[in-house]
């Protein structure tokens, strides 16, 4: 059966883009660590002459001497990685809260006013990691802030001695950076999640834009072809003409039959380019055809089992309510489009049509008995020429249909059966049906 993707970029290019961003955010980290061991650095050193308070200079210059060379191993690792993936980027994160909360340790703990550098941690992981690691890290800063309340090295200042906070103060403190940072990491992540939202919904847009597009130009194509292919039909339908009343044609029956069969043919081929160029536009005057929802399912069918002889197409219907409806021949076309993609999967085997509605939809399903759609072609509905049949200019039948059910604000999906086959599934609302008299939706038929 024919198949066509969807806007959904495919696997290689979602992966390529999946390896820019975790490397990139990784560099992004190594950078913002650099600027951290410079301001750590500076104030280290710039404290004692400054403000006079004495602190632990070889202990803390080791630990940014720690942070520094894994800082080295992480753009190392950036720039020969293939893959960065998240955790990778969490633990790295969980080493700069290490480093700060040892820092700290040596420098009064909580009563230190650089405690809430942890924000600036936090607000780096909840824009760079997805949510379970974003939490995780909060998780982990409240607990270093925690322990910081209990265990640390207490700074004495100059002429006020070793600095002491009420407990009542050091719980509200707590309190305070909790709800702080549990506030950050949950908006940053809202509006990390309204921008991909709008992101995708943008590509969205111009994946349909591309496609509407496509439609335009292969309408344009038909229409040109019509127009071209009219005059040789007319020819060959004269010359036919003339060879059945020829002495020779007609007194032989089986050739007499042939230019018949030729003759119908022809006039088929007149047909479908007459129904291009009214769908084109070049035929007007014409009122759109009333009919029940029932009465058009039926003609549907019909339809095509005249066309398509040698199928065998069973109509299938449940709670299909006999409502009045202006028939399309947009739906026409796409359902036979559907049809013959399945008889040409599985040529000779019964096809199965089911009509449903519920509440205000109507869903069409066509089963078929071939072998179902690739694994990498499912999630890959609507996008032209990509067809399971191996054949060029083929896989348009899914593109087309997709975008007529879209024209009409529904839906369509594909899915292969447990037991075998492959399911075809259009879902229209039933107010499209019934209130569209002389809209013309501009999707060549």
């Amino acid at each position: 059966m024919s198949s066509a993707s969807s806007s959904q970029m495919p696997a290689t290019a979602q992966g390529r883009a999946e390896l820019l961003a975790g490397r990139q955010n990784l560099l992004q980290l190594v950078q913002l660590r650099w600027l951290a061991v410079m301001g750590q650095l500076a104030t280290v050193l710039g404290v004692p002459p400054t403000m006079g308070i004495a602190l632990p200079l070889r202990d803390m210059l080791s630990l940014l001497a720690v942070l520094a060379l894994f800082n080295v191993a992480s753009w190392l690792r950036a720039v020969y990685a293939e893959r960065v993936p998240s955790a990778e980027l969490f633990a790295g994160l969980l080493v700069d809260v290490s480093v700060l909360a040892g820092l700290l340790h040596l420098a009064g703990g909580i009563t230190n006013p650089f405690i809430f550098l942890f924000l600036l941690q936090l607000t780096v992981g909840a824009v760079l990691l997805p949510p379970r690691y974003g939490w995780a890290l909060v998780g982990y800063c409240g607990v270093c802030f925690a322990l910081l309340a209990l265990w640390f090295r207490p700074l004495v200042l100059p002429g006020l001695g070793v600095v002491r906070l009420p407990v009542h103060y050091v719980v509200g403190l707590l309190l305070c950076f909790v709800l702080s940072a549990g506030l950050v990491v949950l908006f940053i992540q809202r509006i990390s999640t309204n921008l991909r939202q709008r992101d995708a919904h943008l590509a969205d847009l111009r994946q349909r834009a591309a496609e509407e597009e496509h439609i335009v130009r292969m309408g344009l194509l038909a229409s040109g072809a019509a127009h071209e292919l009219g005059t040789p039909l007319a020819t060959l339908s004269v010359i036919l003409g003339d060879w059945s009343r020829m002495g020779p044609f007609a007194a032989d029956p089986e050739l007499r039959e042939e230019i018949e069969e030729m003759q119908r043919q022809i006039e088929r081929c007149k047909g479908i380019v007459s129904g291009i160029l009214r769908s084109a536009g070049e035929v007007r005057g014409e009122s759109p055809t009333h009919s029940t929802l029932g009465e058009f399912l039926d003609e549907l069918v019909d339809d095509w089992r005249q066309r398509r002889a040698h199928g065998q197409l069973q109509l299938q219907l449940k709670d299909v309510p006999d409502i009045p409806i202006v028939s399309d021949a947009a739906i026409t076309q796409m359902m036979g489009n559907i049809l013959d993609n399945a008889l040409e999967a599985a040529p000779g085997q019964p096809i199965v049509l089911q009509a449903a509605c519920e509440g205000d939809w109507l869903n069409l399903v066509v089963h078929d008995q071939g072998p179902g759609f690739a694994k990498d072609m499912l999630n890959r509905v609507g996008k032209p020429y990509q067809s399971t049949k191996d054949k060029h200019g083929r896989g348009l039948g899914l593109f087309l249909a997709l975008n007529v059910a879209r024209s009409l604000g529904g839906q369509l999906g594909i899915r292969n059966r447990q037991q075998g086959g492959a399911d075809v599934m259009v879902r229209l609302p039933l107010a499209a049906l019934q209130l569209r008299d002389n809209v013309h939706h501009g999707y060549p038929r």
